[in-house]
């Protein structure tokens, strides 16, 4: 049954950014939505008012005052041919903030309900237009900051993750209806169930895909949340140029004098696909001032909770009594270090090789940006742990689903190995069941409700 034959109120929310803009959007969903329309909106064109899926020139008009609000385009999409299989209706207002304000206040005084975040893809995903992993991508996409991100949001989007989703349910419904019958006629089980061949096709067509989407689930995890990385070495070394050179612009002051950061500085960048905020600390050194104290104190905590490090040496200065002190803060993290000035040096990495130990080293110039490209693949290549997999190309599965789908796996070798110790089809259809829920958990077919309101409620208005 959908939303409409329930009587679900008509939702109306402004659908563009806050903030003054050429266009701004207004969306309505539901049974009401026309005939609200009708009684703000003033077409030139009367002939041609109201056809669906046709854009009408006209004005927003207060009916009690009769005062014209905007001179707007508005549409109006029936159903089901609509984003939320319900009728839909736009007006595409002038991008001044206090008139989409002025046009959504019309729209609730006559009628309307004031959308929740999310509230539009979730009647998309109620009335069944879409599935609940492409309204998940639906966000990812609206909140995408990197190319690989991009990417991998318009993959599911398009389907990418249902269809190997529902190809994995496919074998297991065959196995399942295989099961029912030896329930069914328990005389004649051993007949009916060839366990052998069910494992093989489970081992191959269920928990051979799961394993792999679970290993792209966990590639994947870095590309979406991103890493932190920690930019380490004592005072004067060059940490602020390295941020600006990594950067491209001048975010950090450069000076000569020694302390200058005095706080962390904070980016993002984006490395091939891949999100890393980069945090420039202050350097640390003994007989600091206090001012100076509290920043090195900062720079400390950044470095335990940091992912990974980038550790900068003062190339000319060689390796000093700071450095392996600041070495010591380092046990245990992913590190990589870079030989700073080597435009004021003859740069050897045999000369490094020693304090660097089996961690990667490469030579730069801050200052005049040498290296920068091959430090930020170095990088990409340390978070990665050298893997060519592209996100960008393949399905990734977010942490919800990958949850989902451990569940799902570790069922489906429990069935394999029931399979193997004969056991009986009704406890087979328990943990087969449990495969399937799994999986219907990522598509949304048994995902409960309040798992619903969380992710739905983390759109934003409009959507």
């Amino acid at each position: 049954m959908s939303l409409s034959e329930l009587s679900e109120p008509t939702i109306a929310a402004i659908a563009t950014p806050p903030g003054p803009g050429g266009i701004g959007v207004i969306r309505m969903s539901g049974d009401l939505s026309l005939g609200i329309l009708k009684r703000v909106f003033v077409p030139k064109n009367v002939e041609k008012m109201f056809v669906s899926h046709h854009l009408s020139y006209g004005d927003v008009v207060d009916p009690e005052t009769g005062q014209m609000v905007d001179e707007v385009l508005a549409v109006y999409m029936a159903a089901p041919a609509t984003y939320t299989r319900e009728d839909v209706v736009e007006i595409h207002c002038h991008g001044s903030f206090l008139i989409l304000q002025q046009v959504l206040s019309l729209l609730i005084s006559r009628g309307a309900t004031l959308a929740s975040p999310g509230e539009f893809t979730k009647r998309a995903f109620l009335n069944g237009r879409i599935d609940l992993t492409r309204a998940e991508a639906v966000m990812e996409l609206l909140d995408a900051t990197t190319s690989a991100k991009l990417d991998m949001a318009r993959n599911q989007l398009g389907g990418g993750l249902y269809d190997q989703i529902m190809a994995i349910r496919q074998q297991l419904l065959v196995c399942r209806g295989i099961i029912e019958v030896a329930i069914d006629f328990p005389d004649e089980d051993a007949e009916i169930l060839d366990g052998e061949k069910m494992i093989g096709d489970i081992r191959h067509n269920v928990i051979a895909p799961l394993e792999d989407l679970i290993r792209s689930a966990r590639r994947g995890q870095v590309f979406r949340e991103g890493v932190s990385v920690v930019i380490l070495g004592r005072p004067n070394v060059g940490k602020s140029s390295l941020l600006n050179g990594l950067l491209r612009e001048e975010r950090a002051i450069v000076t000569s004098v020694p302390g200058t950061t005095r706080d962390t500085i904070e980016e993002i960048i984006d490395i091939r696909g891949l999100p890393v905020r980069i945090v420039d600390t202050a350097g640390i050194r003994e007989h600091a001032g206090k001012v100076e104290e509290i920043g090195i104190n900062r720079a400390k905590a950044k470095l335990a909770q940091a992912d990974f490090v980038l550790f900068l040496i003062d190339g000319p200065g060689g390796i000093s009594a700071e450095e392996l002190e600041l070495r010591k803060l380092v046990q245990g993290k992913p590190v990589l270090f870079a030989v700073n000035k080597i435009d004021v040096m003859d740069y050897e990495p045999a000369d490094f090789a020693e304090f660097c130990g089996k961690s990667p080293q490469f030579g730069i110039s801050a200052k005049l940006h040498l290296g920068i490209e091959a430090l930020e693949n170095g990088l990409y290549s340390l978070v990665t742990s050298g893997d060519d997999w592209d996100p960008g190309h393949g399905v990734v599965p977010n942490v919800r689903h990958r949850l989902s789908l451990e569940k799902g796996l570790e069922a489906a070798q429990r069935v394999t190995l029931g399979l193997g110790q004969g056991l009986s089809a009704d406890l087979l259809a328990v943990d087969l069941q449990d495969v399937l829920d799994g999986l219907g958990d990522i598509i949304g077919e048994t995902t409960t409700e309040d798992v619903l309101d969380v992710i739905f409620e983390q759109f934003c208005l409009g959507k």
